[in-house]
């Protein structure tokens, strides 16, 4: 499933700032940089939020783009500027608006959400482009209790991102997703069709649309398990998607979705006994299509001569079909390669090369599928004509 990463999200938001920055990280500072900033006696507040302004700005001109992090002396000192600018002038929107910004820049979650509370206090009729850098912060620090296990809190987090900014499709994706995964069918649906107002025609929301009508069939476990599965798909990380997809279907057997997508993934994995065990249970389903057959078929065939080798086959069977003769021979010759035991793409390589009146490499290749499977007939008759070049 596409998912905006949460450092692109915010980053796209912070547009007031030179080089926006969204999660922290930690970068070595040059020696000439830790000192901490300069606090005279007797400065004003203005004073101290022209230094943060300043510091904030030599931070960007420092440190790599993308990297900024409060553990960065420049920022840190950026920081503490505009604190002490606040302490000074605790009521003034300006100050506050500088130092929420300035956590929200470097990805200071927590006290950039505490700061924009403080600015909106102050400012209760902010723009609308800084109630969309307070989504965003909300946005983030949903997503990290999601990935903490905290549904409640992330839940929460995403409704506080989407009262800031009710166009951000992002925080109505998760709201819906969380939603889902507490089994508040209903709301999830009306959040995927809301995200999908401001995202139309997305694939991965539709999908995920049409899941939270059935999700009541499946109970929240199950439906809990693929969701947060297809999140592990989303970063990449295949087994455990896999795993995920898997404990989806156990739980909830009529669960057709969980089945596909397992399937899918033990193929592409090359896991030959996980493939055929999850289309053979979406194959027993009323919903099993043409396609959960036809990759059952492969399961099963790949279980007996190697996954790699029969699609290595059925692809060199494909540009057959297309007419592309040369190519399918490459197929099939690597096919047999992959698993000399495999009696039929002995046989189809025996044709292509027949057919191409190599009746020396037809009669080779015929012989091996004779050899493999002696009640081939079709085979044993045309390695006859092979040898006798005809």
């Amino acid at each position: 499933m596409p998912t905006r990463s949460v450092l692109t999200l915010t980053a796209a938001l912070l547009g007031s700032f030179a080089a926006a920055q969204t999660a922290p990280q930690t970068t070595p500072p040059a020696p000439t940089q830790t000192a901490a900033p300069q606090q005279v006696a007797g400065q004003t507040a203005e004073q101290a939020a022209a230094q943060a302004r300043d510091l904030a700005e030599r931070a960007r001109r420092t440190y790599p783009k993308g990297s900024a992090s409060i553990d960065q002396p420049l920022w840190k000192q950026a920081a503490d500027a505009a604190e002490q600018a606040v302490r000074l002038a605790p009521q003034n929107p300006e100050y506050l608006k500088l130092r929420a910004q300035i956590y929200t820049e470097v990805g200071f979650w927590k006290q950039a959400e505490l700061g924009w509370n403080a600015y909106f206090q102050a400012a209760p009729q902010a723009s609308q482009a800084d109630r969309q850098q307070a989504a965003a912060v909300q946005y983030n620090l949903g997503y990290a209790a999601y990935t903490r296990n905290q549904p409640d809190q992330a839940a929460r987090f995403f409704a506080a991102c989407l009262d800031l900014d009710t166009q951000n499709a992002d925080c109505a994706t998760w709201a819906a997703r969380t939603a889902l995964e507490a089994g508040n069918y209903a709301q999830a649906q009306t959040l995927y069709a809301r995200a999908l107002q401001l995202k139309p025609g997305d694939k991965t929301l539709t999908y995920f649309q049409n899941l939270a009508q059935n999700a009541s069939r499946y109970g929240p476990a199950a439906t809990r398990a693929f969701s947060r599965a297809y999140v592990e798909l989303d970063a990449g990380r295949k087994a455990e998607a896999l795993a995920g997809f898997q404990e989806a279907a156990r739980t909830a057997p009529n669960f057709v979705e969980a089945w596909r997508e397992a399937g899918r993934l033990a193929l592409e994995l090359g896991n030959a006994q996980a493939a055929l065990t999850a289309y053979q249970g979406a194959a027993a389903l009323p919903g099993a299509t043409a396609s959960d057959r036809y990759n059952l078929a492969l399961a099963q065939e790949g279980q007996q001569f190697g996954l790699k080798a029969v699609q290595t086959f059925r692809n060199a069977y494909a540009k057959y079909t297309a007419g592309d003769k040369g190519a399918a021979e490459a197929g099939f010759l690597e096919a047999t390669r992959l698993n000399p035991q495999y009696a039929k793409a002995w046989a189809w390589l025996g044709r292509v090369r027949y057919e191409a009146k190599n009746y020396a490499g037809a009669a080779e290749a015929y012989g091996q599928a004779v050899q493999l499977d002696p009640n081939d007939k079709s085979s044993a008759y045309y390695l006859r004509l092979a040898q006798q070049g005809k």
